[in-house]
């Protein structure tokens, strides 16, 4: 069974960093795309920023030059750096993977239990 799991959530003050990793494990044979998104109270899930298995990137335009995603191929891993944080990021983050398990014939979406970051002003 494929799970994917976070960690490094938190409270931070407003131009603090944070930075949010996600492990993906279980019976896998290939991780594709690797995002993040977020979801404000209120609001629906947006799409902060997502990473292709070759290392190209692409982000919301509110968090362009703020942070930045990164991955371990090795260690099917992906991570948001977060910098300069603003009250308004305040949102649960969740990972998001697109994972062929060994026992599959496509891909799927997998999505962590999403981790709570808090910008206070």
């Amino acid at each position: 069974q494929v799970q994917l799991v976070e960690s490094g959530g938190g409270l931070v003050q407003a131009g603090g960093s944070l930075r949010l990793s996600c492990a993906a494990s279980g019976s896998i044979f290939r991780v594709n795309d690797m995002g993040w998104y977020r979801q404000a109270p209120g609001k629906q899930r947006e799409l902060v920023a997502v990473i292709t298995r070759g290392g190209s990137t692409d982000y919301a335009d509110s968090v362009k030059g703020r942070f930045a995603i990164s991955r371990d191929n090795t260690k099917n891993t992906v991570y948001l750096l977060m910098n300069s944080l603003k009250p308004e990021d305040t949102a649960v983050y969740y990972c998001n993977a697109k994972i062929l398990a060994s026992a599959a014939v496509r891909f799927y979406d997998y999505w962590g239990q999403g981790t709570q970051v808090t910008v206070s002003s």
